[in-house]
């Protein structure tokens, strides 16, 4: 009899198990409209023209803020930051706890924006006061506010920690501790990587402008070779990527990575580094990157070939190791979101741009491109040693004014001994 009643009743563990189990398992997507490839899909003309028209909307508005300058970049930088951390941090709430933890939204903006100032605060110190020396008083409060830019971060920071602390609940701690910890994840990702991007305007629009570009460009054409061509499919995590699509965007970011920096490379405007937060253009030298070389074409080549020798800028051979990450490496950033957004069961992280989802499935691969970016251009590009630049940044962040006037009188005077003695 006792035997009956066991198997008969379940008892709630087993219950709780089979549940738990049920729960973690994937639901299998359908097929939708015969495959889920993009070549068998019915409606692939209708997502198409909403996708190019999506587009075509976002290329200008770049290229318009592009054109404005470093300053409107940055600007752009940001409110991308604020809509990606604003999606990332909607993906994981539930209505029903931030109903009892009310203000608990407003502790996560408080996190993000002492994150804000403080990769900020770092990367636009110098440029900050190289704009403000002229005045005085100004000079003298940004060169205290950088000074103390960290200790201010930390309290910030801190606030933020006893805030969320003296907020706990009873029965909500898990989900509190949980939110607590996404915050920070998604700071981390957000930051750490896009604080890499703001870097390379300011160190020229050029290593800005060409991996973003190489990165859209590789997207459009894995699109439209998987549209018109995908049969194989690439990677389970995203079924509608195809090899055909895949191999058909390497070749043509590669190619294109070649001509355009070509083609950027000879604005002076888009090479030049800024070193302060003015927004007019820029004239300097370019350097010997951007300086054309002219090489001879060999004797093989057909005689109907209408140039005898081509005029290459030294930086495209840099240029073909971008598109090289950009179009093999960097769309692992995109297979990444795919595999995160299957396990939290979501099409998309947003809806904010019509056929392409939210502004973190657009930037997905960008962030893995500009933290590349930056990284070789560091390693490879840019000249290693002490340069008269990190001297002066040195001398402006640490010195007060009256001791930067006693250095350039003692340097004067060392130097007019100097011209004596030669």
């Amino acid at each position: 009899m006792l035997k009956e009643n066991n198997t008969a009743v379940p008892s709630s563990a087993t219950a709780r198990v089979r549940q738990r189990k049920r729960s973690n398992e994937v639901v299998p997507e359908p097929k939708a409209n015969g495959g889920n490839l993009l070549v068998d899909d019915r409606n692939k003309y209708k997502s198409m023209w909403i996708r190019t028209y999506s587009t075509v909307w976002m290329i200008g508005g770049f290229a318009l803020t592009v054109y404005m300058g470093h300053l409107y970049i940055t600007a752009m930088v940001v409110v991308i930051q604020i809509f990606m951390a604003k999606e990332l941090f909607n993906l994981l709430r539930k209505a029903h706890e931030d109903k009892h933890l009310p203000g608990f939204r407003l502790l996560n903006w408080h996190f993000f924006f002492t994150a804000m100032f403080f990769v900020y605060g770092r990367l636009l110190s110098q440029p900050l006061v190289n704009t403000v020396t002229s005045d005085k008083f100004l000079y003298q409060f940004v060169n205290g506010l950088i000074k103390y830019h960290m200790a201010i971060c930390y309290f910030l920071y801190i606030a933020g920690f006893m805030w969320f602390i003296l907020t706990l609940k009873k029965k909500m701690y898990k989900y509190q501790f949980g939110q607590y910890a996404w915050t920070h994840m998604i700071l981390i990702v957000v930051f750490t990587q896009s604080s890499f991007t703001v870097a390379n305007i300011f160190e020229g629009i050029f290593w800005f402008l060409l991996p973003a570009s190489l990165i859209v460009i590789n997207d459009i054409f894995a699109y439209i070779f998987g549209f018109f061509f995908g049969r194989t499919p690439l990677i389970k995590l995203s079924p509608k990527k195809t090899w055909e699509g895949f191999i058909g965007a390497s070749v043509t970011t590669i190619i294109s990575a070649f001509l355009l920096a070509n083609i950027l490379g000879r604005f002076h405007w888009l090479t030049c580094p800024r070193k302060d937060l003015s927004t007019g253009w820029l004239q300097c030298d370019p350097g010997p990157l951007f300086k054309p070389e002219n090489y001879i074409l060999p004797q093989w080549i057909p005689q109907r070939f209408p140039w005898n020798e081509i005029s290459i800028l030294p930086v495209q051979w840099h240029a073909l190791c971008f598109g090289l990450f950009a179009s093999i490496i960097a769309p692992f950033g995109g297979f990444f979101a795919s595999g995160f957004k299957r396990a939290f069961k979501i099409k998309d992280f947003g809806d904010s741009i019509p056929g392409h989802g939210g502004i973190t499935d657009r930037m997905d691969c960008q962030m893995v491109m500009a933290v590349f970016s930056y990284i070789y251009h560091q390693s490879f590009v840019v000249r290693q040693g002490i340069s008269v630049e990190m001297i002066l940044d040195q001398i402006l962040k640490n010195l007060t004014f009256e001791e930067q006037q006693n250095l350039v009188m003692k340097l004067g005077q060392i130097l007019q001994e100097r011209l004596e003695h030669s």
